[in-house]
């Protein structure tokens, strides 16, 4: 069977998306084709940001490729699963001009595994996988539509007599990843990812890449939309981590930033670091680490941490379900080591009870050691956070709706990333 894997061309004009606008390797895009190509399907891979092609064109490719299943995701990357455009403007566009050339069409992303039937109805596809989709994307690729109610973690349209229905069947989908091989890119896909993302002691040498160490995350910080996708912590084989490492470099890649929602301390895999030459940037929370660790974090090659610190007060990070032990002190002290160890460490910060003051103290005392820290920046409630559960309670076709008339109504200042004129989602959408 051939079967289309395609990232869009991504544009965020009027969107109050959180994550980075560079392309990134679509690590779930990449899964899902070595598991397909395993199984005897011709997958391949259409990543219209990576290679900067605009619909016209990446429908033109699509045509001529002629798939019996094309899939959509609705997020640029698994690195923002957590912080997606909440709009779905991009998907809808690129599904109505892919239609016409394929039998069916499977939406993967966070929008189908947190509000599935909304979900199907604005892409108009004919089925979605709920949750971590490397796995079901396989046997819903290979059911024949007949079949699909025996299937779990799906949702998909039935249509009989004029009528239309949206069954969703099972919950989110969670991957054994002993079952995830070690990725491998194309020449052309390496050397077009120029981006090294979140690094800024230097400009990129040389091509950059994503990888993941783990997956999902043992805390449940109120902010964080993991409770269908990517939740429960897995670790991956460091022999199949190292495998995937080796073969990025020899294909000339010089940075790899580890897209895990927490790396945590593994002295194994940063000691097998220390030998490769591999620069790194990782997102993680200080309080998980040793100034030793810091230190081998350091000699294994990391250049740009991205601390989650949240708040300055105790108050502050119990609010947010931190479950942090360590006082603002001593939290302030491990990153002024970190950064006598890694050129780049940044301090996050999310707008809480904290007082204005108080942190601009704060951010000033660590900038005085190297130490970067932004704003305190509003909280989004994504639909399948805690936040958006305490708000609310259980999630509907509307929440996405509901979450950013919310986060409009209650923002006056954006961060310098979003566009400073968002437009309502359903202004987005239409």
């Amino acid at each position: 069977m051939k079967v289309a894997l395609v990232n869009p061309p991504w544009s965020f004009d009027g969107s109050i998306y959180f994550g980075c606008r560079e392309p990134h390797l679509p690590l779930e895009l990449g899964y899902s084709r070595a598991l397909l190509a395993a199984r005897g399907h011709d997958a391949r891979l259409f990543d219209a940001q990576l290679a900067a092609t605009d619909l016209a064109t990446l429908t033109r490719e699509v045509e001529e490729f002629r798939p019996d299943v094309t899939v959509v995701t609705s997020a640029p990357s698994y690195l923002f699963w957590r912080c997606a455009p909440p709009e779905l403007r991009v998907p809808m566009q690129t599904v109505k001009a892919l239609r016409p050339h394929t039998a069916r069409v499977i939406a993967v992303g966070p929008h189908a595994s947190t509000t599935p039937r909304a979900a199907l109805k604005k892409l108009d596809v004919d089925a979605a996988v709920l949750g971590e989709c490397e796995r079901v994307l396989v046997d819903l690729v290979e059911a024949d539509p007949a079949d699909y109610a025996h299937l779990d973690s799906i949702a998909y349209v039935e249509r009989s007599s004029g009528d239309t229905e949206y069954v969703v069947r099972g919950a989110p989908a969670s991957v054994d990843m002993s079952e995830l091989p070690a990725l491998r890119w194309t020449g052309a896909e390496v050397s077009r990812h120029h981006h090294h993302h979140h690094r800024f002691d230097r400009p990129p040498s040389g091509p950059g890449a994503e990888l993941e160490v783990s997956r999902g995350c043992p805390y449940s910080c109120t902010f964080c939309a993991k409770e269908n996708f990517r939740n429960r912590y897995r670790k991956r084989s460091l022999d199949v981590v190292l495998d995937e490492l080796d073969g990025l470099l020899a294909s000339g890649v010089r940075y790899v930033y580890f897209i895990d929602e927490i790396f945590l301390p593994d002295r194994a895999l940063l000691e097998a670091l220390v030998g490769r030459g591999i620069e790194f940037g990782v997102q993680l929370r200080i309080d998980n680490w040793s100034k030793e660790m810091l230190s081998l974090l350091g000699s294994a090659g990391c250049v740009s941490i991205e601390a989650g610190v949240e708040s300055i007060t105790p108050e502050g990070r119990k609010l947010l379900n931190k479950r942090c032990k360590l006082s603002t002190d001593e939290l302030t002290e491990l990153l002024i080591h970190a950064k006598s160890r890694v050129p780049f460490v940044q301090a996050n910060l999310i707008g809480t009870s904290d007082e204005p003051a108080d942190v601009a103290r704060w951010r000033a005392r660590l900038s005085q050691h190297g130490v970067w820290s932004n704003e305190p920046v509003p909280m989004f409630p994504y639909p399948g956070s805690p936040e958006y559960r305490l708000r609310w309670g259980t999630l509907d076709d509307h929440a996405w709706e509901r979450a950013h008339a919310q986060y409009l109504n209650e923002t006056s200042n954006y961060s310098d990333i979003q566009d400073q004129k968002p437009l309502p989602l359903a202004a987005l959408e239409r």
